[in-house]
């Protein structure tokens, strides 16, 4: 999927913060911006206007 190398320097484009690997759900996740980055085809879509929301809520189950 998506090598450490590559995600090590990702980062969101929004807060500019590192970005953590959700697999199952095939998303790039920022805490910091509550936004998720969806990886199509091994690739990380890194606009904010395909970002989906994530809620509090939703980033403390993450976390889990």
């Amino acid at each position: 999927m998506i090598n450490q190398e590559l995600l090590d320097i990702l980062v969101c484009p929004k807060s500019k913060a590192p970005l953590t690997l959700d697999q199952s759900a095939q998303e790039l996740v920022c805490e910091t911006s509550g936004l998720a980055y969806p990886i199509r085809d091994g690739i990380p879509v890194m606009l904010v206007t395909e970002a989906r929301e994530i809620g509090a809520a939703a980033r403390a189950q993450e976390k889990l």
